[in-house]
């Protein structure tokens, strides 16, 4: 005797229904528990119990970090945002970098590293130059070439050198500070002030308040400029004794130099004394 078993079919819009509804329940079930989540991570349970603090900290105090940057963090333990702490605390005056790191239970740890700085930074608007003294900015430049706002109050190295120049120009300058002070340390000098020109031109002022015009050109080009200028001005300057007052290296065949009463330019050329 053959036996039938039924099979019920449901129509297309039953079954439809049916998947619209485990959609709804499903996504119901996902906003409730998100929601489950926000509050939970915002139980007084979950509130910073410590903040740990490591790394540079020679220029920022405990009380100068509570002021500047805990007013900026948000959130619990679980619910800050990293991005947004890192940022609080690189606000913070000479804070060059920062690193967050939650470690449990409830504290957070936070890494610093401080600007260190090399020089001080004069911008200028683009197409000034030296000669008009037109500075836009005034703040320093740390060992990387960057530019950082601070007070210059809190600067303790005195001998740092001041580089003006185009906005964008900080970090190439720093270099060819670097790159041209071992040549003015041999004439027993230093470079107190470096200038860049919007038109690319270099001028070094020295600690005694002389003044070479460089040139233009590359860090290659102008450093081996400077360096025969350095290796045979001593010898001038012995010569006359007479102390150096300015120089201009522009010349394609030599140099003119102006001590003290004393007017000459190199080679070739005639001795000016000025009486």
């Amino acid at each position: 005797m053959n036996s039938a078993v039924a099979t019920a079919v449901l129509p297309p819009d039953v079954r439809l229904m049916n998947a619209v509804s485990a959609l709804l329940v499903a996504a119901l079930l996902a906003t409730a528990a998100w929601g489950l989540i926000r509050w939970a991570v915002r139980l007084p349970v979950f509130n910073l119990r410590a903040i740990q603090v490591v790394g540079d900290v020679s220029r920022n105090s405990v009380a100068s970090l509570r002021a500047n940057a805990l007013p900026r963090l948000h959130g619990s333990f679980l619910s800050m945002n990293l991005k947004e702490g890192r940022a609080a605390f690189e606000s913070v005056p000479w804070v060059r970098h920062a690193q967050l790191q939650r470690i449990w239970p409830m504290r957070l740890k936070v890494n610093l590293e401080e600007h260190r700085a090399a020089a001080y930074w004069e911008a200028r608007a683009d197409g000034a130059d030296a000669a008009t003294e037109a500075a836009a900015e005034r703040a320093l430049v740390n060992s990387f070439g960057e530019v950082f706002q601070a007070n210059l109050g809190d600067v303790e190295d005195e001998d740092l050198p001041m580089l003006a120049g185009p906005s964008h120009a900080a970090g190439d300058m720093l270099q060819m500070w670097r790159a041209l002070e071992p040549a003015a340390e041999k004439l027993g000098e230093s470079i107190e002030r470096l200038d860049l020109s919007g038109r690319g031109s270099w001028r070094a002022t020295f600690g005694s308040g002389a003044v070479v015009e460089l040139g233009r050109g590359g860090e290659a080009e102008v450093v081996e400029r400077f360096g025969r200028f350095a290796h045979s001005i001593s010898q001038v300057v012995a010569t006359y004794n007479s102390p150096l007052l300015s120089a201009d290296l522009r010349h394609a065949d030599g140099y003119a130099v102006k001590l003290r009463g004393v007017t000459i330019q190199t080679p070739g050329k005639p001795v000016n004394r000025k009486r």
